[in-house]
């Protein structure tokens, strides 16, 4: 049973940049696909980023793509999301996911995985 926790998120002016990480216990996270989600105040959770487990692809949707970057640091256990540039409507609760399928990356269903969240607010 893999075990996720989110950290690094707080609250920002628009502009600024945060790094969040998503921490693995009970299992190795370069093994997995790994998703970051988000879930803004009154909407249903969304797709943000994912990276392959096996070539290391990255995947983003056009609203973060060019500001947020994905990544991977193997001896931590531990998959970041860099964001920069950020905007209010980056606002939400930040959640990292892990499977081991590349099949239907933006599917939240298909994730088996999930950390607890961790809370990002862009003040304008």
């Amino acid at each position: 049973q893999v075990h996720l926790v989110e950290s690094g998120g707080g609250l920002v002016q628009a502009g600024g940049s945060l790094r969040l990480s998503c921490v693995a216990s009970g299992g190795t996270l370069s093994t997995y696909f790994v998703g970051w989600f988000r879930r803004a105040p009154g909407k249903e959770r969304e797709f943000v980023s994912a990276i392959s487990q096996t070539d290391g692809n990255t995947y983003y949707p056009n609203s973060v793509k060019g500001r947020f970057t994905i990544s991977r640091d193997n001896a931590k256990n531990t998959v970041y999301l860099q964001m920069n540039s950020l905007k209010p409507e980056d606002t939400g609760v930040y959640y990292c996911a892990a499977k081991n399928s590349q099949l239907g990356i933006t599917r939240l269903a298909l994730y088996d995985y999930w950390g607890q969240g961790t809370q990002v607010t862009v003040s304008s």
